[in-house]
């Protein structure tokens, strides 16, 4: 018992960093020992099997007992997310500007992609309106959303103060299992890292290496100075003592994890830790989880613009505002797809003539890259879910005259 009570009580964190080594090690030099990476498997299954409960319990909790006042929380969350994903894409297509490239496309094709802009949200519409168990089993995060706020309505108006705190204690209950699960994402995130070390190596990057660059430096540039930026225009005060600790505390699982759904779990731990309203960040991060994809647009912005380039297609800024809004509303609707982003490549590539067979060789390109660009990606957007949540929470406190220093709070971790 003393064994796991100093395992509980030892950081997280670091115990990650340990794992993040050891995983790289092994995976390095016994690539052969597979068992290894099936523990990560193991948890991120976990994660992914108890998000949706989680989700469901814990938002339909929050609206059967919300406080009034809260709603305007979530436009300007909406609005964040939005307007994000927009800016991501147009810093997408300024740095292809200033970075041209070129990609040799072969003639692979490995996947399917989505329909037109309205099949995606005719598919979306559909996703809401499903079947709330099926939502559920298949982690259809726009079904849960939808029924856990109509059945969460339903319950404030006619459920008794007793049934509200059942399904209140219910919520307790599932966050106490993920907390459990959680002990084990060092051992988790050992796994995951074995497995992409032990199947990749080291010279996955080469052949497109410039591509990733300018993919990842985006990314990176994005969430380092554009998105501290905008917090810092609503906060007026230093935005990074609360981003790194996003970056460091939801990030790092989220990038070796490569699952925004898996990582909910996570940030919903996080925000508790901060102290952010839980009527509000309930639904805030599971919706952040569908739409705010700031890596996706970027993703979907730059394959775009290379493939022009690579076939001599010119891409004028009038056009290149139309493919950014358009990839706003693609990356929205990649949230839960499995490569979901480089799937949406061929309806951006549409804009421009760009027939699926050659717009398809571009996915295949992505997929070569996607070891590194997911993991990116699923790190940029999954802590800009608690970043921005944060940075809501924050904003209308100071408006409501409260001097709590909370980026003091922030930068300690409480």
């Amino acid at each position: 018992m003393d064994i796991v009570k100093k395992w509980t009580e030892s950081s997280l964190i670091l115990k990650i960093l340990v794992g993040v080594i050891v995983g790289a090690i092994l995976g390095f030099f016994v690539p052969q020992w597979s068992v290894i990476g099936f523990v990560g498997e193991i948890f991120v299954s976990a994660l992914k099997a108890i998000a949706p409960i989680l989700v469901f319990v814990l938002v339909a909790s929050a609206i059967s007992k919300a406080k009034s006042g809260i709603g305007p929380k979530y436009r300007m969350i909406i609005i964040i997310f939005l307007l994000t994903n927009f800016i991501a894409a147009l810093v997408a297509v300024l740095m292809c500007y200033m970075f041209p490239l070129n990609i040799y496309l072969s003639s692979a094709s490995v996947a399917s992609a989505l329909g037109g802009l309205g099949e995606i949200m005719r598919d979306m519409i559909l996703n809401i309106f499903s079947n709330p168990i099926k939502s559920l089993a298949e982690g259809e995060y726009l079904g849960i959303l939808f029924w856990s706020i109509i059945i969460g309505f339903a319950l404030r108006i006619v459920a008794s103060d007793a049934t509200k705190d059942v399904i209140e204690d219910i919520a307790d209950s599932i966050t106490k299992v993920v907390n459990f699960i959680i002990q084990f994402a060092p051992i988790g995130i050992m796994g995951l890292v074995f497995t992409s070390v032990s199947e990749s190596g080291l010279g996955i990057f080469t052949e497109y290496g410039q591509l990733l660059l300018l993919i990842v430096g985006c990314m990176v540039f994005v969430g380092l100075v554009i998105n501290p930026f905008i917090s810092f225009l609503l906060l007026k005060r230093n935005p990074y003592p609360l981003l790194l600790t996003c970056l460091r505390d939801s990030g790092i699982t989220a990038f070796f994890s490569r699952s925004s759904a898996a990582n909910i779990p996570i940030n919903l731990q996080l925000c508790e830790r901060l102290g952010i309203d839980r009527d509000f960040f309930s639904i805030s991060i599971p919706l952040g989880s569908t739409i705010n994809t700031n890596g996706a647009a970027i993703t979907i912005t730059i394959m775009t613009v290379v493939t022009c380039y690579t076939l001599g297609i010119p891409v004028p800024f009038s056009i290149a505002l139309v493919l950014c809004v358009v990839s706003t509303l693609a990356a929205c609707g990649a949230s839960g797809i499995v490569g979901g982003s480089l799937l949406l490549i061929p309806l951006a590539c549409s804009l421009f003539g760009i027939s699926q067979d050659i717009s398809m060789q571009v996915v295949a390109v992505g997929f070569v890259i996607s070891v590194v660009q997911d993991s990116f990606e699923t790190a940029l957007n999954s802590s800009c879910d608690v970043f921005f949540t944060a940075v809501t929470e924050y904003y209308y406190r100071a408006k409501n005259g409260e001097q709590v220093d909370l980026m003091g709070d922030f930068a300690k971790n409480k």
